[in-house]
């Protein structure tokens, strides 16, 4: 139930039968015409700018338009108790009380639903895809919880989703993480000092790993590094994605599909993927220009195998081997995302880190020749999130080993205030995330605001001795909305609008910022009661009126399909 496609299509409706009378010659498909929240300072339920649009590509004044187009809708619908032209020609409407007890009763009816913009598509997913080189860090985090509510958010409309994770469990900085862990195993083995050198991991969870690898393998001595090579590699990679798994789970993640590269490899499949590109002539053989400011005889010009990406948009061709003739990264990459297209998937979205921006191009261009255009990859970059404890900045360094860990930051903050802040952004743009805040009981910290809302509206309801999943009986006839009301019932009626946007243009930070408005609205009608008694709601043990009673569910219906789409707890008490 969406009242905004709802009024715009009655409406469009109507000038279109009246198109003669409005004395359109232009109509262009209704192309730019909206049905809207009409601006806080406007007491009307919807805003209308067909006069404007329509008055311009037909160039008649808007304003006579709109009152033709007003006398129109007061005619022929009987929805609107009052019509306002604003400004150069808006037309602000007002709900008839019929109507908008109409439109309520709608969302009481349908409230498990409420906001749902039905959908069959199936998607995949990918994002954290850290190296399995140690813990997750806090930059891992911000990506991690966007890939899961983005994943919530196409599952609450119905569409079928696989949330998946790319080990990227092959090259060399494998080779460095199991040398790391051999070097430990000797230090605790043998005595023998780690020397910290370029590309090696010192962290301690690094001494960890070689603990367990010790105590699984008693009988073996770790004398060479070639010769324990698979076994440590083997369990070291183990032991990473177990703590990686562990991380994901402690902020409420879970992946359906974990995809491994190495398998990637043994399988053949960047052969496979080459040879399909090859047979539409989309690889072959030549010639590179060195790259933009590399020094021309440091270039090797090497024939190698070279994927025309040119051809679907990207800046320049992409080598699929090295000087070596062994396969790069990005083939490794394009067989990946063939294995993905095979799967049928409608819709691929790879969530980034800020520092892979420059990488989208390229693989975008590889999906659609794989896929020959038919299946759409979406990339979407986190940008870094900055933190900040006692008003200075904490800084991360995965190969010092003193990085924030995931861990580090649940020993701070709870997982309700990490997923709810994390999305408190769009995901392009940077995040600071302040401990100081997120720990604050105030308005400031939007979690607690939001979450306060709802102890507040079930502590309203214990005392009432009310259920707050009760079907509502009430008489239309005597039912009444005060302003503060009718604020709150406009915002409930942008739930769907705000579904609807987060889900196509996959921006799911639309959402807490949403209900932070919402729970703002509401802790402002119910401060009004402790200043003047007119506002409270409830008197010698009931409630004073059945609108706010109304209103109050309302909001905690919306609150409950917004905070389980986000994967956060909305506690009865705090």
């Amino acid at each position: 139930m969406n009242i905004f496609e709802e009024y715009l299509k009655k409406i469009t409706t109507l000038i279109h039968e009246n198109q003669k009378f409005l004395e359109l010659t232009h109509l262009n498909g209704f192309k730019g015409i909206t049905v809207e929240t009409p601006p806080a300072e406007f007491n009307s339920d919807l805003s209308c700018n067909a006069s404007l649009v329509l008055g311009k590509i037909n160039k008649i004044n808007p304003k006579n338009l709109a009152n033709k187009i007003k006398e129109l809708i007061i005619n022929n619908l009987k929805d609107f108790e009052n019509i306002e032209i604003a400004g150069p020609g808006f037309l602000n409407l007002e709900l008839s009380k019929q109507s908008l007890v109409s439109n309520i009763k709608k969302v009481l009816d349908n409230r498990e639903i409420f906001g749902k913009k039905y959908s069959n598509n199936s998607y995949n997913i990918e994002f954290v895809s850290a190296n399995p080189t140690g813990p997750m860090h806090v930059g891992h985090c911000r990506g991690a919880i966007y890939g899961d509510v983005l994943a919530n958010l196409l599952k609450f409309n119905g569409n079928k989703v696989t949330k998946e994770y790319y080990i990227n469990d092959y090259g060399n900085q494998i080779i460095n993480f199991a040398k790391s862990v051999f070097l430990r195993i000797r230090e605790i083995k043998y005595n023998e000092k780690f020397i910290l050198k370029v590309n090696l991991y010192p962290g301690a969870y690094v001494i960890d790993i070689g603990k367990k690898i010790i105590d699984s393998n008693k009988a073996e001595k770790f004398e060479d590094f070639d010769k324990s090579f698979k076994l440590i590699k083997k369990e070291s990679l183990y032991h990473s994605m177990e703590l990686i798994k562990s991380d994901l789970k402690k902020l409420g993640i879970e992946h359906d599909n974990f995809f491994s590269e190495t398998e990637l490899v043994e399988n053949k499949l960047v052969d496979k993927a080459v040879n399909l590109l090859k047979k539409n002539n989309y690889v072959q053989e030549g010639y590179l220009d060195a790259p933009k400011g590399e020094i021309d005889k440091n270039w090797k010009k090497i024939k190698r195998l070279i994927f025309k990406s040119t051809l679907f948009g990207d800046d320049t061709d992409r080598a699929m081997q090295k000087n070596d003739g062994s396969w790069t990264y990005f083939a490794n990459d394009v067989a990946y995302h063939m294995d993905k297209v095979l799967r049928k998937y409608e819709y691929l979205i790879n969530v980034l880190g800020a520092d892979h921006t420059g990488y989208i191009k390229r693989i975008t261009a590889a999906v659609s020749a794989l896929s020959e255009n038919q299946v759409k990859l979406n990339c979407k970059v986190c940008q870094l999130v900055k933190l900040y404890k006692d008003g200075k900045p904490f800084k991360m360094s995965k190969r010092a080993g003193d990085f924030i860990s995931a861990q580090d930051l649940l020993n701070e903050v709870d997982r309700d205030s990490i997923r709810f802040m994390m999305l408190n952004r769009s995901n392009d743009v940077e995040l600071e995330f302040d401990f100081d805040k997120v720990l604050e009981k105030s308005k400031d910290n939007q979690v607690f605001y939001v979450q306060y809302s709802f102890a507040r509206i079930c502590s309203l309801f214990k005392t009432l001795k009310k259920n707050l999943e009760d079907k509502l009986i009430f008489d239309t006839d005597q039912l009444n909305f005060n302003e503060n009301e009718k604020k709150i019932i406009r915002k409930i009626f942008e739930w769907p609008k705000i579904i609807e946007t987060a889900s196509f243009k996959f921006e799911p930070h639309r959402i807490p910022y949403y209900l932070y408005e919402l729970a703002t609205l509401f802790h402002a009608y119910w401060s009004k009661g402790n200043e003047n008694q007119n506002f409270k709601f409830i008197e010698d043990g009931k409630i004073k009126s059945e609108g706010t009673l109304i209103t109050i569910v309302l909001i905690s219906i919306v609150m409950q399909r917004g905070m389980s789409i986000l994967g956060v707890s909305l506690p009865n008490k705090m």
